[in-house]
């Protein structure tokens, strides 16, 4: 266990500035680029695409680059002090948890646009999208803090409290227990079954107003007739899909190893490929 440790960290620590260096300028670049507002997108489309940019930002300074990276080349920094290391973890997960549903917030969205369009002049609008955004955020901030609560020193130097442990009684405390069940369902659970059930639904609606489309246009008997409506939908699609189906695939191995777990019944045995599952997912 311990030489397998050593080489898991020998590469997240690579793996890790990795992500840095490549996150950072990216999400800030998508930012500047959608922020213009000259990409032939609605101004809803692109308020939730800037705050999922923003909120993938923030998860890499705060769990990547102050987490992570600083627990390996800045170890005994201010911010490894309890108190500070606490508040970057409230940090980290709410930036990680507003990421998250962002995304099942523009999945909706794009959801009403194709499927609902008696809703969507009502729905799709730019005021919309900042309610939307700004109420997952605040939501998700006082979902996480306590979370600063169930942290403890793990050495304290001069009367000063450093790193951040669990405390004890998070694994055995009734209402610990309970906290960490409703966050797994909100996250990744809920959004995860939200945007397959969203994306199935967009799809069926699609599928049947193509065929009616070219039914009425005459394209079923070999006519070649452009449609700006359908051409539009496509690219709405593709854009959806790009971004729902990033998600699912990188949240899979987290709801695939909680499940099993769930439904074997079995402890970790922490043996080779369990490690390298579970940590490939968390990376």
């Amino acid at each position: 266990m311990p030489a397998m440790l050593d080489r898991y960290r020998s590469v997240e620590k690579i793996l890790y500035v990795f992500i840095a260096v490549i996150g950072v300028p990216v999400n800030l670049l998508a930012i500047v680029i959608l922020s213009r507002g000259k990409c032939g997108l609605s101004t809803c489309t692109i308020r939730y695409l800037v705050a999922m940019a923003a909120a993938d930002l923030l998860t890499i300074f705060t769990a990547v680059i102050l987490g992570r990276i600083k627990s390996y080349y800045f170890r005994w920094s201010f911010l490894s002090i309890t108190p500070v290391c606490s508040v970057i973890d409230v940090l980290s997960f709410t930036a990680t948890h507003c990421s998250v549903w962002f995304t099942v917030a523009f999945t909706f969205d794009r959801f009403v646009a194709i499927c609902c369009q008696k809703l969507k002049t009502k729905y799709c609008t730019g005021k919309t999208a900042a309610v939307v955004l700004t109420t997952i955020g605040a939501l998700f901030y006082m979902e996480n803090v306590p979370r600063y609560f169930t942290r403890q020193p793990r050495v304290i130097i001069d009367n000063v409290p450093w790193f951040c442990d669990l405390r004890d009684n998070v694994f055995t405390d009734p209402g610990w227990i309970g906290y960490d069940w409703v966050d797994t369902i909100l996250v990744p659970f809920l959004p995860f079954a939200g945007i397959l059930l969203l994306n199935a639904l967009t799809v069926r609606h699609i599928l049947v107003a193509s065929r009616v489309r070219k039914g009425l246009k005459g394209q079923s008997k070999g006519e070649n007739c452009s449609d700006p409506e359908m051409e539009n939908r496509r690219r709405s699609v593709i854009l959806l899909f790009t971004i729902s189906g990033s998600f699912i695939l990188l949240w899979m191995t987290t709801v695939v190893n909680f499940i099993y777990y769930q439904v074997s019944g079995e402890g970790f045995s922490f043996n080779d490929s369990e490690w390298i599952f579970i940590y490939v997912g968390f990376c």
